[in-house]
């Protein structure tokens, strides 16, 4: 005897109307099914919070690893972003006597993250006993730890991504899309939180307790995650001749596609130079204390979690995802002139209100490319190669957020080297200077970007009139969202 408990008819209506992303599901994929394929990315973010936060602070402060050496360890999952495009392609192609393509790569992507979260704690403690043996060990450990992160990160979220792409239908694939981004915020802030509450009493057993728990929380969630997901079609044999050469020009041939990357690795470039100077800029010029500072990182994700929520919204409305990424562009331009004016101001509300703004509109501009990455996904070689599509855009999306965060901070200290000597000028002989250089360098950045996005508007509205009878709008301040 099953027990029915009868839902009212009022509260399914506003469930749906008002719960973010309740809308996103289908007869094809229900919510349960996409809440549980949502499970990667919870633990993208969680590994991801656990490497550039948690590690990297108990590295350097608890167990004296020098600083050179974290921060070489925290880049090298950045080595195999390039890598994503190769994966997605291998995806879409893949020859599995089961019959499937996604579910292989996210398994072996599991077995990546798992074998390095588990091998990693013992490797970090070796580094913070440099005597005999004990500095080599673990600097080889610690360095294949990384390694395999970072392989497990690029393979599992490419996989994921590409198999969300097979199972969403292209009218619910925007808000798919912002679903998947939420729960990567959610992963990393939870498990944020749940790191300080762990290691508030630090200890090594506690930190090699909490690394291989998440080891284990990696394999029992992506396991969930991937669990019937995808369905086995005929057992493919050998992959076609040409291979990843031939296919890579059939992508490059697609109209708009090189303008595309351009504009999603300069627009992706911009947004997050600021990345590595935001903290110490709070700190040296505003004064704020570490717990304010350590606040600014939830205060960015709070904004971009809400930029995925109002992705759903408006893309589901029927706005254009080319339209959407310029709203955030133009966003961009006064939130980073909030933080350059918030130093000579001393105003720390403007400067927390400048960070929150950058966080929503480099979401929305992120939600908007990925969007007409996955509709390029499905003009290429019949849909054939869509992963191949999204793993370029991982690709390109990684590759120039490191080398953002990179040049950001390089930038910074060079500036500051030749303003405090006073090459630039008496008036430039401020800490502030180094900082708004790079600022300034985002916003103008920003402006190209709008530049570049506007063939790629009016070649989407083309597109969309030719396969409607009804008429495109332009493109202008009034036709934005408000």
């Amino acid at each position: 005897m099953k027990l029915h408990i009868p839902i009212p008819r009022w509260l399914t209506a506003y469930g749906t109307r008002w719960m973010p992303f309740a809308d996103a599901a289908s007869p094809e994929l229900p919510m349960a099914r996409l809440l549980r394929l949502s499970l990667f990315q919870v633990v993208i973010g969680m590994v991801t919070a656990l490497l550039v936060g948690t590690l990297n602070r108990v590295m350097i402060v608890e167990l004296q690893v020098p600083a050179w050496w974290v921060a070489l360890s925290v880049a090298i999952p950045m080595v195999f972003a390039p890598l994503r495009t190769l994966i997605g392609y291998r995806s879409d192609t893949h020859p599995s006597a089961l019959g499937l393509r996604r579910i292989p790569y996210l398994w072996t992507g599991t077995l990546l993250l798992f074998g390095g979260l588990s091998i990693m704690p013992f490797a970090l403690l070796l580094l913070s006993e440099p005597q005999g043996a004990n500095l080599w060990v673990g600097q080889i450990g610690a360095c294949l730890a990384f390694v395999l992160v970072g392989a497990g990160i690029q393979v599992t979220q490419t996989a994921g991504m590409a198999l969300a792409d097979d199972l969403a239908t292209p009218d619910k694939r925007p808000r798919v899309v912002a679903l998947l981004y939420s729960m990567l915020l959610v992963g990393m802030i939870t498990s944020s939180m749940l790191f300080g509450l762990v290691l508030q009493d630090f200890s090594p057993q506690k930190m090699i307790q909490m690394v291989q728990g998440c080891a284990v929380v990696v394999a029992v969630l992506n396991l969930t995650s991937l669990w019937k997901q995808e369905a086995r079609q005929a057992k493919r044999g050998r992959r076609e001749v040409g291979g990843f050469a031939q296919s890579w020009r059939i992508l490059m041939t697609q109209p708009q596609m090189r303008r595309f990357l351009w504009t999603l690795g300069l627009g992706t470039f911009a947004f997050n130079m600021q990345d590595i100077v935001l903290e110490p800029y709070a700190a040296e010029i505003l004064q704020l204390d570490v717990g304010m500072t350590s606040a600014l990182t939830a205060l960015s994700s709070g904004g971009a979690l809400l930029a995925f929520i109002l992705s759903a919204r408006w893309l589901s409305g029927g706005l254009n995802a080319c339209r959407l990424a310029s709203f955030g562009v133009l966003l961009g331009l006064p939130a980073f002139a909030m933080v350059i004016f918030s130093g000579p101001l001393q105003a720390s509300w403007l400067f927390r209100a400048g960070v929150g703004l950058i966080g929503l509109s480099g979401g929305l501009f992120s939600v908007g490319m990925l969007v007409t990455a996955m509709g390029m996904g499905h003009h290429v070689d019949g849909g054939r190669l869509s992963g191949l599509v999204v793993g370029t855009w991982g690709a390109v999306q990684a590759t120039s957020a490191g080398a953002a965060m990179a040049v950001g901070g390089a930038l910074r200290d060079g500036v500051s080297v030749l303003a405090m000597s006073g090459a630039m000028g008496e008036a430039l002989v401020t800490p502030i200077t180094a900082y708004s250089f790079v600022y300034h360098l985002e916003i103008y950045l920003l402006f190209v970007v709008l530049v570049a996005l506007g063939p790629m508007l009016r070649a989407s509205r083309l597109s969309a009139k030719t396969n409607s009878n009804t008429p495109s709008t332009p493109f202008g301040l009034a036709q934005l969202p408000g």
